[in-house]
């Protein structure tokens, strides 16, 4: 039985908590790497659609330290965007006319500036996302009115959910995160949000607990949204199933369970080439909490950077520079491509 840890590797200086191991591990692929897969496709060089959706990562810190995380974030990890970073981004979206901003970590709610960047982002009329793992809110005092301000600023929530049962979300995120999810949730509930006459979206998302896919995306939201609602009265508008990436401490779960080559061999025979077109790094930029660029955040926490030719920093934002890039591919990326595909808003496709 894998241990349960209460630091990220990071902390630990666990070797997978360097990118240059991770990255080997993942080039070590025997089968068809991804990016000769898109080449047999003719989609290569991959290139992106636009830039409809800013994704903020405002830190790696965490009140959680969960055993799938691919940000390897949790309570000891520092690494914070700073206000004079967050206005860079404000400075870069007003040049712009993106119109969607996605806020994440982390939990993003634990850095200091985060009210002040939500309501900066609210004055411009930006549709906010917030990634929420629900159990923040409940974490400290100063974070138990958090409902009442994401609704004063119509945010959209994004809350991470592993599973309607007790025993696999605290298998997966701790002991004692599922009540305190159904407590966060509930409170969410009482603003508004996920009720049907409400415009307060309510989103969960679902990741499987193990060295496996998910579900059909229709089929789990109807049983979560069953399971919810008859045994806690809980009401949602949409539930999104994301494929683990083998990255991080989800890469680390592999390897130590002697799971790596037969997850990655699941992803590959699951490519599904009409999922390429509808992968998030088509349509978004990840802003790490640095100012630096990323196509994904996937990406991101491998500090893949952007391709040489297009801007690397939010300082030099240029989205005319940014729409022109190559997008930069690894084997990490079949993740995306498996079954119905997975992006940071559920599959891409209809199975």
């Amino acid at each position: 039985m894998l241990k349960e840890r209460k630091i990220s590797l990071q902390g630990q200086d666990h070797q997978l908590s360097h990118t240059d191991k991770q990255i080997a591990i993942l080039e070590e692929l025997e089968q068809t790497s991804f990016s000769d897969q898109l080449e047999v496709l003719g989609k290569s060089p991959f290139k992106p659609s636009g830039i409809d959706i800013f994704q903020v990562n405002l830190g790696k810190m965490c009140n959680q330290v969960c055993k799938h995380c691919h940000v390897d974030a949790g309570p000891d990890r520092k690494e914070i965007m700073t206000r004079d970073t967050m206005q860079l981004c404000l400075d870069a979206l007003d040049r712009s006319d993106i119109s969607t901003v996605d806020l994440t970590g982390g939990a993003p709610e634990m850095n200091p500036d985060f009210r002040w960047f939500v309501e900066e982002l609210s004055k411009r009329g930006k549709h906010i996302m917030v990634r929420c793992n629900l159990t923040i809110i409940l974490a400290n005092k100063k974070y138990n009115d958090l409902p009442e301000f994401f609704k004063n600023h119509k945010v959209e929530v994004i809350s991470s959910l592993p599973h309607f049962s007790a025993r696999r979300t605290n298998a997966q995120r701790g002991d004692g995160v599922f009540e305190k999810s159904i407590e966060a949730l509930k409170m969410l509930n009482a603003v508004g949000y996920g009720q049907p006459s409400s415009n307060l979206k309510l989103i969960l998302v679902y990741n499987p607990s193990g060295a496996f896919l998910p579900a059909d995306q229709g089929g789990l939201e109807a049983e979560f949204k069953r399971k919810l609602k008859d045994e806690y009265d809980i009401d949602f508008n949409e539930l999104y199933a994301i494929t683990n990436l083998p990255i991080s401490r989800f890469l680390d779960y592999l390897v130590a369970s002697e799971n790596y080559e037969d997850y990655m061999q699941k992803l590959i025979d699951a490519f599904n080439p009409a999922a390429v077109d509808g992968v998030m790094c088509r349509n978004t930029i990840s802003i790490g909490w640095d100012g630096f660029l990323y196509d994904c955040d996937f990406n991101q926490m491998l500090d893949l950077k952007l391709n040489g030719t297009a801007p690397n920093h939010i300082r030099d934002f240029d989205v005319d520079l940014l729409t022109k890039r190559e997008i930069i591919l690894n084997n990490h990326c079949y993740g995306c491509t498996a079954g119905a595909g997975s992006s940071c808003g559920g599959s891409v496709v209809s199975e």
